[in-house]
């Protein structure tokens, strides 16, 4: 052949194979495309049908297991066989997909009730992976057998497999409500599911409930179906989140683990961790608690134990022996996976369609594919019944006619002749004349013969029973309810979550005791909290207790005395407030320095606190009012500063030069005493002050001299004294009525005789009868006497000793406390003996 005669054949192959071309919008074919690819992944990989609960992977694995004889009881099998087994004639995708789902299937972490026996590692609730399929060992759980009970009676259809070799079940029989009871996951294109677990025996009981009811409510399904029922577990606080989902198919679920707070030796508590949230990693959540405690987010943790075993989980918390156990738990149900919220879409296919359910609609749905099932199994029962019957009422004729049978077969040249003789002789059927020639001799035996009549009678009452069923919906239900009950009797098991109250946000307040702290702050600005008992009431003059180490570069700037469930504003130089609860600032002993507020608070670039005040309700009535040095004050409503960004917010504008002194409470109808650092003092109505928003300036408080300027201000009443403390230890008390209201921004009048015997005035302090003095020095150093112990003075007199000074050492600060109802003045040797034990540390 030519080389021309071979391009001409090519040609003509080419034109006649030619395909042809036609315009196609890509806009159209893209969403033709994607639905196409949609449809397929909701349908048969990603959301499970409603009936049997199951996507098309698991049921595929099931349905191959089961044919391969790895059912209860049986041998295990390697689950490599299985995976090929499923690969080669159900689904033909990666064999890690169909491991890993085998996998899932077998773990009882995962599954609530596990359908398939694993033998060997099938990884932890650690995040352990499991062994390859190689090693491990599966076969079918008793309960799945359920799900497969009756698929060879006709009670399911079957479709061919992918390469039509073989067919397999569009869903399986289930006698179970596998949807429920072990729930689902899983994400479509547009759509996602995520089903809960549930207790086998609540989810029967329900059913039964709709058996006898139909048109039962949701709330009373409630009753008997309390909510789900995770594999791990944990605590559901709250049961909104359960209605909710009930009733839409969409909810949020609160877990929490289940804890208990334990105490051991020495004194010291733990916390022991007895069960976790559905589907968190049990290493990965503690690894997560020892790096909260060593980024020292949570402190008071000392050691942390994983002490599981088979029996169950176990995770022990050590906490030192000075920390407070609710309060750290608390904190780690905060910061870790120790609450989880579950997010409910019961999401699943209904007749091939996706579709949100509620509860009632799911069981609805069960009931339904149960009532198809028992119909369709009826139905085979019956006809196979009618066969059998039909070829027994053949073997009666032979045997009643039995020696012109035998005759007639032994006469006959062939099979063919002697079945065509028997169906015209004896008017028999094929079937019933091929069973007649099928017949073993031990069949004529008289006993057998009775048997054979036994069998006919029996068949015909479980023909007139099946008919009966078939007749009646109601014997249907009837039947259903008989093997829910079944099941429920062999399966049922105890619930694991516990339902408990409602979830709120924790708040560390209601686990902390009420009581009275000190709160000191040093000039660099370490904070911290101690009991008031550690400073002992002393008499007027005494050496006094340290109470806060400092560097020989800082010193104790305020000091202040507040309730641990009180609120601290801390205004800054720049005219910023911060907001901080007392029992958020770090506890310490009288020789430490106490924790960095730059480390509790997000203070910018070269800002420290100016003045602090405990808070204890934010409201309309009182009012915030401040001074600055230069003697000017504002009045705010308290409620302005209750909820301050953690960035700060806005108190009030400052003039170049002026700084915040003083930050108090106040109300409309007292007074203000404003006191200089020359001794000279000021008193007006709060009320003069006009009330300004928090971004505003302050109005004049009082008219300064040279070189003079505002050390303090104090809300006073009728009735107080205000006592006056000088830098060198000096106190002088005086009757509040000595200070005669005057306008705002006047000159003052005299409060303090200042010399070099007791130096320039550092703050004032308005005091009753009965209260308690505080004084804190520049080197650390407290005291803490009885307001009786300073006598009262006219104004312009220099005060008594308050507190003795070494060298260079000046009072920094002073505050108040009442003194307590039940406290006693300690006799003579008492006092004595606490003061060698002070001195001693």
């Amino acid at each position: 052949m030519s080389k021309k005669q071979t391009k001409e054949q090519a040609k003509d192959a080419a034109e006649k194979t030619k395909e042809i071309i036609l315009p196609v919008s890509i806009a159209d074919e893209m969403r033709v495309s994607y639905l196409d690819y949609a449809m397929s992944v909701i349908v048969s990989r990603a959301l499970p049908d409603v009936r049997d609960g199951l996507k098309p992977v698991h049921r595929r694995i099931l349905y191959a297991m089961n044919q391969m004889g790895l059912v209860a009881g049986k041998p295990y099998r390697k689950a490599a066989g299985v995976v090929g087994e499923v690969l080669k004639n159900y689904h033909p995708h990666g064999d890690v997909a169909v491991y890993d789902t085998i996998v899932r299937l077998a773990q009882d972490f995962s599954s609530r009730y596990p359908l398939v026996a694993g033998q060997g590692n099938f990884g932890s609730v650690d995040g352990d992976p499991p062994a390859a399929m190689r090693y491990t060992e599966v076969r079918l759980t008793r309960i799945a057998g359920e799900m497969l009970a009756d698929i060879d009676e006709d009670t399911v259809d079957f479709v061919p497999n992918y390469d039509e070799s073989t067919t397999e079940p569009v869903l399986l029989p289930s006698r179970i409500p596998n949807l429920l009871i072990n729930g689902s996951s899983g994400i479509a294109v547009g759509m996602a599911t995520n089903i809960p677990p549930h207790n086998l025996g609540e989810v029967i009981s329900g059913l039964l409930l709709m058996l006898d009811n139909p048109s039962v409510s949701i709330d009373e399904l409630m009753k008997v179906i309390k909510g789900p029922d995770f594999p791990t577990g944990a605590k559901i606080l709250g049961r909104q989140g359960i209605k909710d989902a009930y009733r839409t198919g969409r909810g949020s679920i609160t877990m929490e683990a289940e804890t208990e707070i334990e105490e051991i030796k020495g004194g010291r508590e733990t916390i022991i961790v007895k069960s976790i949230p559905f589907q968190v990693n049990k290493a990965q959540l503690i690894e997560n608690i020892a790096d909260l405690v060593q980024s020292k987010k949570i402190e008071g943790i000392s050691d942390i134990r994983d002490e599981s075993d088979r029996k169950g989980i176990r995770v022990v918390i050590e906490l030192r022996r000075d920390a407070n156990a609710q309060v750290i738990l608390n904190k780690l149900i905060k910061h870790t996976n120790l609450r989880m919220n579950f997010g409910v879409i019961m999401l699943a296919l209904v007749e091939g369609q996706p579709a949100v359910l509620n509860l009632r609609q799911i069981l609805s749905c069960y009931i339904s594919h149960r009532q198809v099932v028992i119909t369709r199994r009826t139905q085979f029962r019956l006809e196979k019944a009618k066969k059998r019957a039909h070829i027994l009422e053949g073997l009666k004729i032979a045997i009643a006619n039995l020696d012109k049978v035998i005759r007639l077969i032994r006469e006959s040249k062939n099979v063919d002749l002697a079945r065509e003789g028997l169906m015209k002789n004896f008017k028999l059927t094929q079937e019933q004349a091929q069973a007649i020639l099928d017949m073993r001799l031990q069949n004529l035996t008289a006993l057998e013969r009775e048997k054979i009549d036994e069998e006919y009678t029996q068949l015909l009452k479980d023909i007139e029973g099946f008919k009966s069923i078939l007749a009646s919906p109601k014997k249907v239900d009837a039947l259903i309810k008989e093997e829910l009950e079944e099941v429920k009797k062999e399966y049922a098991d105890p619930r694991r979550s516990v339902i408990t109250g409602a979830a709120e946000d924790i708040d560390i307040e209601d686990l902390i005791d009420k009581e009275d702290v000190v709160v000191t702050l040093s000039h660099a600005g370490y904070i911290k909290t101690q009991p008031i008992d550690l400073y002992r009431a002393q008499h007027r003059g005494g050496r006094g207790v340290t109470g806060m180490e400092t560097r020989e570069e800082d010193f104790v700037e305020d000091i202040f005395i507040t309730n641990t469930h009180d609120h601290l504003l801390f205004f800054t130089n720049r005219g910023k407030v911060y907001w901080l609860r007392v029992f958020e600032i770090p506890a310490g002993n009288r020789y430490s320095r106490g924790k960095a507020i730059v480390n509790l608070l997000q203070f910018v670039k070269e800002e420290k606190i100016a003045a602090a005040m405990p808070v204890q309700a934010f409201d309309e009535k009182t009012f915030v009012l401040m001074a600055t040095r230069q003697g000017l004050v504002k009045r705010t409503a308290m409620s302005a500063y209750s909820n301050p960004r953690p960035s700060g917010i806005i108190a009030l504008k400052l003039r170049p030069g002026d700084e915040l002194i003083s930050v108090k409470p106040a109300m409309a109808n007292q007074d203000i005493v404003l006191a200089t650092r020359h001794g000279k003092a000021i008193r007006f109505p709060v009320a003069s002050v006009r009330e300004i928003g928090r971004a505003g300036f302050g109005v004049k408080g009082m008219k300064l001299g040279h070189n003079d300027q505002i050390v303090g201000m104090e809300v006073v009443e009728k009735g107080v004294d205000l006592l006056t403390v000088t830098e060198l230890g000096f106190a002088k008390r005086t009757g509040i009525e000595e200070y005669r209201q005057q306008g705002r921004g006047g000159s003052g009048l005299i409060n303090l005789k200042v010399a070099d015997r007791n130096g320039s005035a550092i703050g004032i302090l308005a005091v009753r009868e009965g209260d308690q003095v505080m004084v804190i020095t520049a080197s650390g150093t407290i005291i803490r006497t009885d307001i009786e112990g300073i006598r009262e003075t006219g104004r312009s007199a220099q005060g008594v000793r308050l507190i003795k000074l070494d060298a260079k050492d000046k009072v920094s600060g002073i505050t108040h406390l009442a003194a307590k109802d039940d406290e006693e003045e300690p006799e003579k040797g008492e006092n004595n003996k606490k003061n060698k034990t002070t001195a001693e540390k």
